[in-house]
């Protein structure tokens, strides 16, 4: 199977979507699991991109301060 690049504004909707699906109470017992899961996988990829963006930033002010 192979994975899809998911956008880090793609990842936030999802993370929205399904979290507004249980406040709602529109996902059943059977569904809770493997969502929670999903969105902890979404968590993970957006703080990843968050600290490679970080990494990048500051390679670019350091470089402006030389």
């Amino acid at each position: 199977m192979v994975k899809k690049k998911i956008t880090y504004q793609d990842a936030i909707a999802e993370i929205e979507n399904i979290l507004a699906k249980i406040e709602n109470k529109e996902l059943d017992v059977d569904e809770l699991a493997d969502n929670v899961k999903k969105v902890s996988t979404l968590i993970k990829i957006c703080k990843d991109k968050l600290y490679k963006t970080e990494e990048e930033v500051e390679k670019i002010l350091n470089q402006m301060d030389e």
